[in-house]
């Protein structure tokens, strides 16, 4: 082969390898790490949500428990005209244009605004939301004719969480679009209790999450959403929590078809265990719930438990009071079957029951009987009295027909059906802070049950 062949071989083979190396340099580039990737496949469908709120509408100090957690102000601390709250959100249905958020990031929005990470922004309007699970579902308002199908992420199955299993958070802290943060999986069915209530089955991790990541994905490192972000403590470091994705997709259905999570209980009311009940059980420590009231035709009838008897765990989960037991019960859906265990004097026993679903007209006759007063219509910005039962708690405050209760604990009661969310989250407590209207004149005051 000549001298000109030879060079002109060589100058081919070096076009080749050049070309190869140019084609494999995306795989081969060391910068690109399975974050990288985990970013890149799920950030387009993280959404940033703004939503405003008009300050007439939030008139009390009480605030949101999560929002409190968060360590964001209270709205008695809001001082403009309308608010604007910065939150996250992810889109699980593309085609549709679903998205998944937390309850307390939209809380309140009289307009509700999704900007995707390409700039596009979209109006988007409430499907449904459950502030006890802190879950929402928002539909984005998509053009009729020619919609876009917009990218969605992917659901993994958080049952399968290790840890110390990587993790990756994308989110809108302080108003700072799709922020990323890593970290690992801290732990897992993780309690947490807020200055209001008690949030169980949480995923713990070391990820940063900050004001505005809520309801932004926790994300493993296949891409996979294995989590809601959804709160953490203002003053820890290192210290998030996400709602598991398995337990909201069990609620998904029912929040896109009814707009609520169907309340579930058990049919059994109790009080926080003392000193003296813990020896009478021959507990090594004060922790559990006393049964107060079984009510017929309930699981808990059914099931054999019985007024005195001591309430100790659900599933695994230790029950420490009845806030607990409260909390460990929004982890279970209608239809599941719940292992409880319990103690009639020292003699250990264990039932297995499936709840059952409290719906309204239950919910109603047990609030009558609780608190002493049923609801006459919505009005007024909160529920108007109906009937006030005599010798009742309401009634002893001096609660008349025609008064509006605009809030019960931290839980604003615009309708009926908010006040029935608070008589479920509250209905075990002997005592309430309550918003009332009488005329034009509003006093808070404290109901003893």
């Amino acid at each position: 082969m000549t001298r000109p062949a030879r060079l002109a071989l060589g100058a081919a083979f070096l076009a080749v390898f050049l070309c190869s190396a140019a084609l494999a340099a995306p795989e081969s580039d060391p910068r690109r790490t399975p974050v990288v990737r985990v970013v890149q496949q799920a950030g387009p469908a993280v959404v940033s949500i703004v939503s405003a709120r008009p300050a007439a509408q939030t008139p009390f100090a009480a605030g949101d428990p999560l929002q409190r957690f968060l360590g964001q102000p209270d709205s008695a601390q809001q001082q403009k005209a309308t608010t604007r709250s910065l939150g996250s959100g992810v889109i699980i249905d593309g085609r549709l244009g679903y998205v998944l958020t937390n309850a307390h990031v939209i809380s309140g929005a009289a307009q509700i605004t999704a900007r995707l990470h390409d700039g596009r922004e979209f109006q988007a309007s409430l499907v449904g939301a459950d502030p006890d699970i802190d879950l929402a579902v928002l539909r984005l308002k998509l053009p009729e004719t020619d919609p876009p199908v917009l990218p969605q992420a992917t659901m993994g199955d958080s049952s399968e969480l290790m840890i110390g299993e990587p993790v990756i958070t994308i989110g809108n802290p302080f108003g700072l679009s799709h922020t990323v943060t890593t970290g690992v999986v801290s732990a897992v069915n993780r309690s947490v209790r807020t200055p209001q209530t008690f949030i169980a089955g949480l995923i713990q991790t070391d990820a940063a999450i900050n004001p505005g990541n809520s309801g932004g994905p926790l994300l493993n490192i296949l891409g996979q959403v294995v989590g809601i972000n959804a709160a953490v403590f203002a003053k820890g470091e290192g210290l998030g929590f996400a709602i598991p994705i398995n337990k909201a997709r069990r609620v998904l259905d029912e929040l896109i078809a009814t707009g609520r999570v169907a309340h579930i209980w058990l049919g059994l009311l109790g009080e926080n265990m003392d000193q003296d009940q813990a020896a009478y059980f021959g507990l090594s420590r004060v922790a559990g719930m006393v049964v107060t009231d079984v009510f017929p035709k309930t699981p808990a009838e059914a099931a054999g438990i019985r007024p005195g008897d001591a309430l100790l765990a659900i599933g695994e989960n230790a029950v420490l009071d009845k806030s607990q037991f409260l909390g460990l019960l929004l982890n279970y859906a209608k239809g599941d079957s719940i292992s409880v265990k319990l103690r009639r004097g020292r003699a250990p026993f264990e039932v297995r029951l499936t709840p059952q679903v409290l719906d309204r007209q239950a919910s109603l006759g047990l609030l009558g009987w609780r608190w002493g007063f049923v609801p006459a219509r919505d009005g007024g910005g909160g529920v108007q009295v109906g009937e006030v039962r005599a010798g009742g708690p309401a009634a002893r405050l001096g609660f008349k027909p025609g008064d509006v209760v605009l809030q019960v604990g931290s839980r604003r009661t615009k309708s009926e059906a908010d006040l029935l969310g608070a008589f479920y989250r509250y209905q075990m407590h002997t005592q309430l802070i309550l918003s009332v209207q009488r005329g034009g004149q509003i006093y808070n005051v404290r109901m003893k049950i």
